[in-house]
């Protein structure tokens, strides 16, 4: 049982996949490039905005024009991030019922931070405690690394013990396994059963509401 959940954000609480796959896209042709399916933006997601870039320019980051595209992408993202992007069905009661219950919430992304920010406050002000995206600025490395989770564990005061991860991907696996927490594998998002398998899921659910049957109160 836990009392504190740290969730991960694209895919697990919000369905970002067509906003990201839309600013990506807007910039490939703002700099004369092919561009990508939903399913190709889909398969490029979770590693944090440069990498979905690198992924999606020709020739990644050796491409004389990948500063530029990225800089597009960045500024087209932070005006169109609400375009299409909604919670899954079942997240904001079952945040809510979390709250009530007296868990803590936080969220951690690989998504700029800026754009974390304001995600969260748009749809989770009430229930999500702590937002931390991209923190390259000050040190703090993005996921897999648990630099972030740990950061979030510091903001809500809580030492981790009563902490588990909820992620939809591999790198959600290896960031709860760096640090040092079970981990929550969702299947509404980006990644499918098989796909979690593979890379060591070991508790999966399918509706958010299951959630709820992890939640207790902090041991003391």
């Amino acid at each position: 049982m836990y009392n504190t959940f740290i969730f991960d954000l694209d895919g697990t609480l919000l369905d970002t996949l067509r906003d990201l796959a839309s600013s990506v896209n807007y910039a490939l042709r703002q700099h004369g490039m092919p561009v990508h399916s939903l399913d190709d933006i889909r398969r490029f997601v979770g590693n944090g905005v440069r990498l979905l870039m690198e992924r999606s320019v020709p020739l990644g980051s050796a491409n004389p024009e990948f500063k530029a595209a990225f800089a597009t992408f960045r500024e087209h993202y932070m005006h169109h991030s609400l375009d299409t992007t909604r919670p899954y069905d079942g997240i904001p009661e079952t945040l809510a019922e979390l709250r009530r219950r007296g868990c803590r919430i936080a969220v951690v992304s690989n998504k700029m931070m800026a754009a974390t920010e304001a995600l969260c406050r748009h749809f989770f002000a009430d229930t999500v405690e702590v937002a931390i995206g991209e923190h390259e600025a000050e040190g703090i490395r993005k996921k897999p690394a648990p630099d972030t989770v740990v950061e979030a564990l510091r903001q809500l005061g809580e030492d981790g013990e009563d902490a588990v991860y909820v992620g939809d991907s591999d790198v959600d696996i290896q960031t709860a396994l760096n640090a040092s927490l079970p981990c929550i594998s969702v299947l509404w998002g980006f990644r499918d059963r098989e796909f979690l398998l593979s890379h060591g899921a070991d508790t999966m659910i399918e509706h958010p509401r299951e959630l709820l049957s992890f939640a207790g109160p902090k041991r003391v």
